[in-house]
């Protein structure tokens, strides 16, 4: 039953690898859109923060997931 709550918790960790993709792509984008309206920087800056926000949480929700399989069950 340990070897399963294990497996299942590193399954439940590869979201965070996803995450980490996400928040590479929004802020790559926030640096090309900067580069091709730099008079919208702020507004960008904005966009940006929220979309990290979100991918952020995603990150979050599987890290509690991984810790609830390994702690709780």
């Amino acid at each position: 039953m340990e070897g399963a709550k294990l497996i299942g918790a590193g399954c439940a960790t590869i979201a965070l690898a996803g995450a980490a993709i996400g928040i590479g792509n929004v802020f790559s984008s926030l640096i090309k859109s900067v580069a091709d309206n730099p008079f919208q920087a702020k507004k960008l800056f904005g966009y940006a923060i929220l979309g990290f926000a979100l991918t952020e949480a995603i990150a979050l929700f599987a890290l509690m997931m991984a810790f609830l399989i390994l702690f709780v069950f």
